[in-house]
């Protein structure tokens, strides 16, 4: 194996580790998120109250943002992708098609 070649693993090893750890640190969010708000409904649904929902819509928004960050716009998501090959394509002088 020679320098690039080890090089380019090590890089790819990185990046796939850092996804994987974004995309856990995801899960767990979504998990706790969960966890929590069920705690919170049931509480609240307890003594006649209908609160739980502004925390629930309040995280959950913040939960869908940390989503789409994490599976479409970071490093590997699926449109940091397109837009950076379509970016390739442009240096290199090619139509973005």
């Amino acid at each position: 194996m020679n320098d690039r070649t080890s090089s380019e693993g090590d890089r790819i090893e990185r990046l796939a580790r850092r996804r994987a750890g974004a995309k856990m640190g995801w899960y767990i969010h979504a998990t706790v998120y969960l966890l929590v708000n069920v705690f919170l409904v049931v509480l609240a649904s307890s003594r006649g109250h209908n609160w739980a929902m502004y925390p629930l819509l309040g995280w959950g928004l913040g939960l869908m943002i940390h989503g789409a960050v994490v599976f479409f716009v970071a490093p590997g998501g699926n449109l940091y992708d397109r837009m950076l090959e379509r970016e390739r394509r442009a240096l290199r002088g090619e139509e973005n098609r």
